[in-house]
């Protein structure tokens, strides 16, 4: 993982835990098969996909997003630069089946994860040893929702992710000036303030850090990194509602600020709810936002 290093310390010193990549693809495929969700926010739902006799290849992984966006993950031990145009062939394959995947949806998470497949981003993600300059180039030109991630093992029993580019198939956000629209675009009713506050939501979040893609659902919005790190919902009369993905146990929470809402039902992922009326509320919530986006 470059730039990367991980050392054991002790009272007597430290000691470097050098990287290695697995034995063999399939090691890689397992890990993240089994911790999916944990890993790569994405529900697990089959292992060597069958394509069929006529276009004749395995997917090696299906799954289905936080935000219900169908996700083919393809795997190699170290630097293939076959990965990206494997993974888009079985992506377009997909797209082309769109009842057949979500009959296996259907099978495995319910009707109602079938009923909420969201068509309009479908993801490859590509986990490997490595990628070269020339993949995050063709990533960033591409028109479909990529993911390069590179892992890394340490030791016996730690593994390293690094998102290496992330597109989602956009053209990207304008960054430093006020766009004529955004998808925060309050309605109506509701207050210009509320509205310069929306528009500076937008902004703050897109400009965390590179790679943040923007994902608009129904009843809300995504802001994600690999995983979703913020949610928010529409404008409400006299605030905006973000979930955030921290952990409400180490947040000081303040009533009318922030909320743990760990096993209540609302829109979008997080259990951190964070409500924002003011400009300066914006600006307590930075650090929270940070701790989000870093974690994602």
């Amino acid at each position: 993982m470059s730039g990367l290093k991980l050392f054991h310390t002790t009272t007597s010193g430290a000691t470097e835990v050098a990287p290695r990549l697995a034995e063999s693809e399939a090691d890689v495929q397992g890990m993240v098969e089994t911790h999916m969700e944990t890993l790569l926010g994405v529900r697990f739902l089959a292992s060597e996909y069958s394509t069929g006799p006529v276009h004749g290849g395995r997917i090696d992984s299906l799954g289905l997003d936080e935000n219900g966006s169908p996700v083919v993950v393809e795997y190699k031990r170290g630097v293939d630069a076959g990965v990206i145009h494997q993974g888009l062939f079985y992506l377009s394959w997909l797209v082309d089946h769109r009842a057949e995947f979500e009959h296996l949806v259907r099978d495995r998470l319910g009707p109602t994860a079938a009923a909420q497949v969201m068509w309009s981003g479908p993801r490859l993600i590509c986990v490997a040893g490595d990628f070269t300059r020339y993949d995050v180039h063709a990533v960033r030109e591409h028109r479909r929702s990529i993911d390069l991630v590179r892992y890394r093992l340490f030791g016996s029993d730690l593994l390293g992710l690094e998102t290496v580019a992330s597109v989602s198939g956009r053209p990207p956000a304008v960054r430093g000036s006020r766009r004529q629209s955004t998808v925060l675009a309050v309605k109506g009713g509701q207050s210009a303030a509320l509205a310069e506050l929306a528009q500076a939501l937008d902004e703050t979040l897109l400009g965390l850090g590179d790679g943040v893609n923007r994902i608009q659902r129904k009843t809300y919005w995504a802001y994600q990194r690999l995983r979703n790190f913020a949610c928010v919902c529409p404008p409400q009369k006299t605030k905006l509602l973000v979930y955030l993905k921290v952990d409400p146990k180490e947040v000081d929470l303040v009533p009318g600020f922030t909320r743990d809402v760990t096993g209540l039902g609302h829109h979008g992922t997080g259990d951190l709810e964070v409500q924002l009326r003011t400009l300066q509320d914006l600006d307590r919530a930075q650090n929270l936002f940070r701790a989000s986006y870093a974690a994602a």
